[in-house]
Formats: C-alpha cells, sequence, structure tokens
C-alpha cells in the first residue's frame, strides 16, 4: 500500500514552487506600515480587543515616558501574588478556586466553592466507551493531537454542540474542563502501552480530591502522591490558567469564537495554537537545552562555562542551532514575570525534597547569566527575564511526569481562560473577526496550457 504520509521528489519539487512564489519582499512590511505578528517595531502587540478578565503589566509612566517595571499579573483584578497568598495562607489547594474566578468574576464563598466543586466532580465522566473506542484508537506520542481529536469527538455525543447560549457554552465550558485531566493521562497510558510496551492502567478520578491530586493519582500506578507534589502541581496549574487576552492560543479562541461555531471547534483550535514550540510547547525546549547544557559542562558551577554555553546558543553553535536561551524573555514581560517568580519558590521546595538541589542551582546560575549575556549579544527594546516555562520543565520532571505531558499540561490549566474568553467573546462582540492584508501580488495575464 503506498504510504500516504511520504514526501516524494515530487511534492519536494513542488514545495518549491510556493516558496519562490509565497515569498514576500521584506521591505514590503515596512511600506505598508505592516505590523508582523501583530505587533509593533517596540514588540508592543496591536490593541485587538478589550478584556475584563486578566491584566499583564510590565511598564509604567514617568515624566512622560513608558520604562519597565517589575511585571504585573491580576486575575479579575487581583494581583496573582496576592491571590496565590490568599489560598496557601489557608493551606487550601487553588485550581477549582481560581477557575471559579476567571470563569465568573468573583471569589467564591465557601458554600458557592464547595457546589462549584460538586459541578465538576459530578462531570468527571466520560461517554460509555469512549476511552475504549476513541482514546485507545490509534494512540498517538503527540497527546496535544490526541486530545484535540478527544474534543472534537466529544462533540459527536453532544445533542446541543451547536447551541452558543451562554448557558448551553458554560455548561460544556465546564464538562471540558472536569475532563481535560483525564483526556490527557488516559491518551498518555494508551501511548505508553501501544508505543512503549509498558503497562496500562486506568484509574477514575475521586470525588474528594482536587484537580492536582487527581492527575497524580491517575497517573500512576500506585496512584500515591505527596503534599508537596500536590501542591506544587497545582500552583502550576493556577499559574498557567490565564494570560490576558493577547496570547497565541487565547487569542485563536476569541478569533474562532467570533466566527459563530460550537465550542469544540473553538477549544479545538486552541490546542493547535497551544501545541506550537513557540508557545505551550516552550517548557519541553527548556528540558532539552538544560540536559544539552549539563552533557556539556565538566563543573555546573562554574559560571565562566555556562557564559559561553550561552554565548554560543546565542551565536547558533550549540544545542538546536536556533539562536534562542529557550525559558529566557516574554513577548510583554521585561524585568520580571510574576508566575516565575511565584513559581521558583516552590520549585526550590521540590528541588530539595527531590534531592536535586544542584540542578536546582543551575537553573538559578542560568537565570542570572542570561540575560546579561543576551544584552551583550543581542540588540534589545527591553529587559530580559525568566519567564514561567524557564521552570515548569524542571517541575513537571520532579514530579515525575513524562515529557509528553509537559503541554498537556498547560492545556488542562489554560483551558479555564479559553473557556473565560470564549463567553466574553459571545457576550460582547458580534462581528467576526477579520484583519486586512495588503495584497502586493503582481497582476499578469492568462496563459493558455498549450503555451506554458
Amino acid at each position: 500500500m503506498t504510504d500516504i504520509f511520504h514526501t516524494t521528489p515530487e511534492i519536494i519539487h513542488l514545495a518549491n514552487y510556493c516558496l519562490q512564489e509565497d515569498k514576500i519582499d521584506s521591505s514590503l512590511y515596512t511600506t505598508y506600515e505592516v505590523k508582523q505578528g501583530l505587533r509593533d517595531v517596540n514588540g508592543k502587540g496591536v490593541m485587538a480587543g478589550l478584556t475584563n478578565i486578566s491584566m499583564i503589566h510590565s511598564q509604567r509612566l514617568e515624566n512622560g515616558q513608558l520604562v519597565p517595571c517589575e511585571g504585573v499579573l491580576q486575575y479579575r483584578g487581583i494581583d496573582i501574588k496576592q491571590l496565590v497568598q490568599g489560598f496557601l495562607q489557608d493551606e487550601r489547594l487553588g485550581y477549582e478556586e481560581v477557575s471559579y474566578l476567571l470563569l465568573f468574576g468573583q471569589l467564591p464563598s465557601a458554600a458557592e466553592l464547595a457546589d462549584f466543586k460538586k459541578i465538576l466532580t459530578k462531570k468527571q465522566t466520560l461517554p460509555t466507551n469512549f476511552v475504549r473506542d476513541i482514546i485507545m484508537k490509534a494512540p498517538s506520542k503527540d497527546i496535544m493531537n490526541t486530545l484535540a481529536r478527544c474534543v472534537l469527538t466529544l462533540a459527536s455525543y453532544d445533542t446541543n454542540a451547536d447551541d452558543v447560549s451562554l448557558p448551553n457554552v458554560l455548561n460544556q465550558s465546564l464538562m471540558l474542563i472536569s475532563v481535560f485531566p483525564m483526556l490527557v493521562v488516559y491518551a498518555y497510558h494508551a501511548y505508553n502501552h501501544y508505543g512503549n510496551d509498558n503497562s496500562m492502567y486506568i484509574h477514575y478520578p475521586q470525588a474528594d480530591l482536587s484537580t492536582a491530586e487527581n492527575i497524580l493519582h491517575m497517573l500512576r500506578s500506585t496512584k500515591s502522591y505527596t503534599p508537596m507534589e500536590a501542591k506544587v502541581l497545582d500552583m502550576a496549574l493556577v499559574l498557567h490558567m490565564e494570560h490576558g487576552g493577547g496570547n497565541n492560543s487565547t487569542f485563536t479562541t476569541h478569533v474562532v469564537t467570533s466566527s459563530g461555531t460550537d465550542t469544540y471547534s473553538a477549544i479545538a483550535a486552541a490546542l493547535g495554537s497551544l501545541k506550537g514550540p513557540k508557545h505551550g510547547g516552550a517548557n519541553i525546549k527548556v528540558t532539552e537545552m538544560m540536559k544539552n547544557l549539563k552533557e556539556t559542562l565538566t563543573d555546573m558551577t562554574d559560571e565562566a562555562q555556562i557564559r559561553d554555553y550561552l554565548v554560543k546558543l546565542l551565536r547558533k553553535e550549540a544545542f538546536d542551532k536556533k539562536g534562542l536561551i529557550y525559558g529566557m524573555g516574554h513577548a510583554v514581560y521585561s524585568i520580571s514575570d510574576p508566575r516565575a517568580d511565584i513559581f521558583k519558590g516552590f520549585v526550590e521546595d521540590l528541588a530539595k525534597d527531590k534531592g536535586r538541589e544542584e540542578e536546582f542551582k543551575l537553573y538559578s546560575l542560568v537565570e542570572q547569566i542570561a540575560p546579561e549575556v543576551i544584552a551583550e549579544e543581542r540588540k534589545i527594546y527591553k529587559g530580559v527575564s525568566a519567564n514561567v516555562d524557564f521552570y515548569s520543565g524542571f517541575v513537571y520532571s520532579m514530579l515525575d511526569l513524562p515529557e509528553e505531558l509537559y503541554t498537556p499540561m498547560f492545556a488542562v490549566a489554560r483551558i479555564v481562560g479559553w473557556s473565560a474568553h470564549r463567553m466574553e467573546e459571545l457576550i460582547n462582540v458580534n462581528k467576526i473577526i477579520r484583519p486586512a492584508y495588503e495584497s502586493v501580488c503582481v497582476e499578469r495575464d492568462y496563459v493558455d496550457l498549450s503555451n506554458r
């Protein structure tokens, strides 16, 4: 049978036509004042909408000029650091509470939070034989693709799939929030069994466990985890849950929602965006980069060796030769990413608990040295600091999460933000999002087939 996935010489030849005909003179972007990546020359995003869900702040006005400041992230107007401190001081896990805040715009009372958890628990179930018929068939190492396939397939079981009324969309959103942990963990187990020939086990979520606890419960053969592990995973989910309307996957949610399509299609599109290595897949690149660094160093405490390696990264002489130090820098933040600031303390505690303190010290040294190296090697318009992805891959490795689940864990968190933004788009905007593209093609006449 012909391999339909094989790239033949004929296809490569035709691809060269695309390369020749689709290449646009880069100077034309300046001529027509086109903001590539929907950003201006200073990296600031084009204003494309309004949101009441979260706010990112990285500059302040001084003497009439904007200057970089410590990064600020607010969920529904509440500073993320204050929000995190709020549930930590009561020794609670925060995923469900913060989900309520993002979805409904206010912090829940104890009774409201309890009722909300009951709703999520009731929806922690999949259609009959869904795991067998959908997840276990055609298992893939790419769990994000499997997750998107599962989301689209769930639409087939929903008799109101195309109903975009607010109550129905909220109901669909709550269902997806509830089942995402099951879908990603079960998809991994199916791949690990059929692809790696390891044992497969399906553990059902427990009603008395939090989302973070259930993920660890379902993932591990022993179903066991420590309070520290649950606490750190819960924190990772909270910090990845939402990040303004301008990030690629959330903007995708707005764009696709504006067309009037169903919830399943909108979330599947967002998943396609998130899996990209420039977005949700960044933490895997950090992990791979750090592994390569450790293999290169003879002394993990030698700052000169670390600096030399980072210089080689930027000069495209090391690792993947892309000229990037992964996990460093952010489209918005400059001096600091508040999520990384919060996360770092938990990473250090977990590293001590897992006996990986030396590795944590290496991460800290890279975080310290990288901005200096980037400033020396690059012409930058703003400061550079570690972003949350710099540490998240390290955390997931200490939690014994397989790399195949790194980006899906991001999705388990971000489905809450996507859902909130989808509802916000439905409530406030009645126009399909349709940006303009300037055509720069050269006019020409049709040539008869016999004369080509």
